[in-house]
């Protein structure tokens, strides 16, 4: 059986009288693995009474059982115990990508340089020497659970990045500049564009505050969010009190022009509940077109997903010619929605760069 010796000169186990703890958040959670109970006990002690939170297991199999109950900071583990060894352990811990970034020591009298490129192989982080000097284990754990805390510090930022980058950019697209493409532009030959604009909404400037119009538009533009993604399509921006979104442009859904009008209902729904909540007048026009857009991402230290066309342009013209609480659609998108909607028809004229414009205005489902 292995056994683990105190070194003469290591440090006492107390702490000293001006340390500061903090039980809520120990040091590391530290899972020593060795059958024998001395040997747990020698390692444990020092480490517990530096305010690591230390958790036992008898054999590999009960090791493996607690990491997956909760991930530990760090492991030691001993070789040489009956059943599955210490080697058979770590090989299984490195395997597994949830747990192959805990640092793993192995804590063995096996000296020679077989053993250790067999622990190397294994996975292994690090090797203590039975009989193990307690100094140079405070150390040694102290580093590896440095070096867990400082990758989960940086898997959080990484994580927190591209959350920041799917706000900002369609899933799909940021996937590809994760993946290294930085010239991003695609023709889309059938695509919904959908403009929705605030009617009113600057007026309210001259009655609240800059803080509650902030929130009131955060409000607003967070419900529109949650509704553009029921409906499958995709949030392409914010211009000031304008919204807009678009369907068809690959990963979507591909009845674009039906969920887009769907969405123009829900989105009048919400800013009628947002009225009735806050005792506001705001009204919301929208345009709708359907046909070739071109998208892509510009911008190098600040960048945004845009699209183009005169597919754009005509959502833009149609919803900003139209009053407010109407739903404008262009002919192209009214061609695919006139069996499932009712509307009346707009001819718009004195347009500049042409003579006139048709849209029709969706009133509501048809019976």
């Amino acid at each position: 059986m292995e056994t683990a010796n105190p070194s003469p000169n290591s440090p006492g186990a107390a702490t000293s009288p001006g340390a500061q703890t903090t039980p809520q958040r120990p040091n590391g959670r530290i899972l020593i693995v060795d059958d024998d109970e001395q040997n747990r006990t020698l390692l444990r002690d020092p480490l517990e009474a530096r305010d690591f939170e230390i958790v036992e297991a008898e054999n590999g199999e009960q090791a493996l059982q607690r990491v997956a109950e909760r991930l530990p900071d760090a492991i030691l583990l001993d070789v040489m115990m009956p059943g599955m060894d210490g080697f058979e352990v770590c090989r299984r811990l490195k395997k597994d990508p949830r747990t192959a970034p805990i640092p793993v020591l192995i804590v063995t009298a096996l000296s020679e340089r077989k053993e250790r490129m067999v622990g190397i192989a294994a996975g292994a982080n690090d090797f203590l020497n039975k009989p193990v000097d307690l100094q140079d284990l405070i150390l040694r754990v102290r580093n590896a659970v440095q070096t867990r805390h400082l990758f989960l510090q940086l898997n959080e930022e990484k994580e927190n990045s591209e959350r920041l980058l799917l706000n900002i950019l369609p899933a799909a697209i940021a996937q590809r500049m994760k993946a290294g493409e930085v010239n991003i532009a695609d023709h889309h030959p059938d695509a919904t564009v959908l403009v929705a604009d605030l009617v009113g909404f600057s007026s309210l400037l001259a009655h609240f505050g800059p803080e509650q119009v902030v929130c009131l538009l955060d409000e607003i533009f967070s419900a529109f969010d949650g509704l553009v993604e029921k409906h499958g399509l995709e949030k392409i921006k914010t211009i000031g009190d304008a919204y807009m979104a678009a369907g068809g442009l690959g990963g979507t859904t591909t009845d674009h022009c039906e969920a887009s009008a769907a969405l123009a209902l829900d989105l009048c729904a919400e800013i009628a509940r947002l009225n009735n909540a806050y005792s506001t007048s705001i009204r919301i026009r929208i345009g709708i077109s359907t046909g070739p857009i071109v998208a892509g991402v510009i911008g190098r230290k600040k960048f945004s997903y845009d699209l183009w066309g005169e597919t754009v342009r005509e959502a833009f013209l149609i919803g900003s010619l139209t009053e407010g609480g109407t739903i404008a659609v262009a002919e192209s998108a009214h061609e695919r929605l006139s069996g499932s909607y009712s509307f009346e028809q707009r001819d718009f004229t004195n347009i500049p760069s042409q003579s006139s414009i048709t849209a029709y205005a969706l009133s509501r489902l048809s019976p």
